[in-house]
């Protein structure tokens, strides 16, 4: 290794040290503690101290342009959603249609479903204040459900074009996009099946359910039964609005983006059709729910309440929208550093059966700086040249860069950031078992599947 290369290395390990040991043990805030760490990362990682600032507020700013106002407009539509009783009607009908016990699978599904052509931080924040409703009305521990719905996202999010991670890597490898997306969605089966059983375990070592206190959720020893819930549901289904405008503030964005990310993966871009496209963007998509939320809903609401509302919702979103844009911030002065290529670079080296370098090189590059699709892309770009002259199946090659980036979720990954503070999980050892501990059984599951496909294949 030379010197750049250890230098690399050991700015990337003091950080991450340094980060864990803030977080754990001092009274600086995780928003704080991000940016001392990303100062750290690239000034002993040998990058200039001026650029290391620069870069922070780049990777600040990029990040929050991606999600930042998505992550506003979504806490407002999930206020109307919560103050309208649209949030219960939908938490309603979907405990009706799937049955006693099936909320975790339920939710998981539809993340699943959703995250195809959303954006899986936007489409958590869409989805929360259905995950708040049902703990809220069924008492079942808002973790269980919550982690469920987030499985679901990140799974397809991962592996199925059009999703631009996913898709980028099917381009580099020369793989048939819809191979990549049948293999993606087959493999993603297995892999929600065990992450929606973590999360039914989770949920009861962490009970906590939404409430009105100043923290937002408590923890009470006893559960509301579920026939309590029918009868509720029952007596209130005439005072609340019908399903039909309960999700249109949420269908209405998703149909949208998803016309975007198809007609872009098709090429059409000109015409009527760069009209879709411009009103799929996630931005426009969701403020376009937003509106639908105001006026589907919000009709017995008057002008200043309706206002009031959708602030509450802005402030609640202030923290998240912080810690976000700093986990991102760390994880462009990691790439800028160099450290994730160098490592990569090294594991690629290794003698690794075929199959396996993108996924640990991708592995390797998710831990380094926290993007799950620059994760992938990277391993694709590193591992297509090595893989070119050895016999090894290319549409697995590329499942394994995508599944590999799925492996432990921490502090600078901005998912992890979105999940624990909207389910209200603050101790950080909490936190790693909420969202980092299900994204390495996914990673691992992941591994098991492509092994054993990888026999056949």
């Amino acid at each position: 290794m030379d010197v750049s290369g250890t230098q690399m290395v050991i700015g990337l390990v003091l950080a991450v040290v340094i980060l864990i040991f803030l977080v754990l043990r001092t009274k600086i805030h995780a928003f704080l503690a991000l940016i001392i760490a990303a100062s750290i990362a690239g000034i002993v990682g040998g990058m200039p101290p001026v650029k290391v600032a620069d870069t922070i507020s780049s990777g600040f700013g990029s990040t929050l342009a991606s999600i930042g106002i998505i992550i506003g407009l979504g806490v407002m539509i999930g206020r109307i959603l919560e103050v309208s009783g649209a949030a219960e009607t939908l938490a309603y009908s979907l405990i009706k249609f799937v049955g006693k016990k099936k909320e975790e699978w339920a939710l998981a599904i539809a993340g699943y479903i959703v995250s195809i052509p959303i954006f899986v931080d936007s489409a958590f924040v869409i989805l929360n204040p259905l995950v708040k409703a049902l703990s809220k009305k069924t008492g079942k521990s808002v973790i269980s459900l919550g982690v469920a719905l987030a499985v679901g996202l990140v799974i397809t999010h991962s592996l199925v074009p059009p999703t631009p991670g996913p898709l980028g890597v099917a381009g580099i490898f020369g793989v048939d996009i819809g191979l990549m997306i049948a293999l993606g969605l087959l493999f993603g089966i297995p892999i929600m099946i065990v992450g929606v059983l973590y999360a039914k375990w989770l949920g009861k070592r962490i009970y906590q359910i939404p409430d009105d206190s100043d923290e937002g959720f408590s923890r009470p020893d006893a559960k509301m039964a579920y026939q309590e819930f029918l009868d509720l549901a029952d007596q209130k289904s005439t005072e609340l609005p019908s399903l039909g405008r309960s999700l249109l503030p949420i269908l209405v964005p998703i149909i949208l983006i998803f016309l975007n990310t198809t007609l872009s993966a098709m090429g059409l871009t000109t015409g009527f059709y760069e009209i879709l496209i411009f009103l799929g963007k996630p931005i426009i998509a969701v403020s376009i729910g937003l509106i639908a939320a105001i006026y589907a809903l919000a009709g017995n609401l008057s002008r200043s309440s309706t206002l009031d509302r959708m602030e509450e919702g802005i402030q609640t979103a202030g923290i998240i929208i912080l810690v976000t844009g700093a986990g991102g911030a760390l994880g462009a002065v990691l790439r800028e550093s160099g450290a994730g290529d160098f490592i990569a670079g090294k594991i690629a080296e290794m003698p690794l059966p075929a199959i396996l370098i993108p996924f640990f090189v991708s592995s390797l590059v998710r831990l380094v700086q926290g993007s799950g699709t620059v994760a992938m892309v990277t391993a694709a770009s590193i591992s297509a040249p090595i893989l070119a002259n050895m016999e090894v199946n290319m549409a697995l090659a590329a499942q394994a860069a995508a599944m590999g980036s799925m492996i432990f979720s921490y502090f600078n990954d901005s998912l992890f950031w979105v999940v624990n503070r909207m389910l209200g999980i603050k101790n950080v050892k909490e936190q790693i078992m909420v969202w980092s501990v299900p994204t390495t059984i996914a990673w691992f599951v992941g591994l098991i599947c492509l092994l054993i496909a990888n026999m056949f294949m």
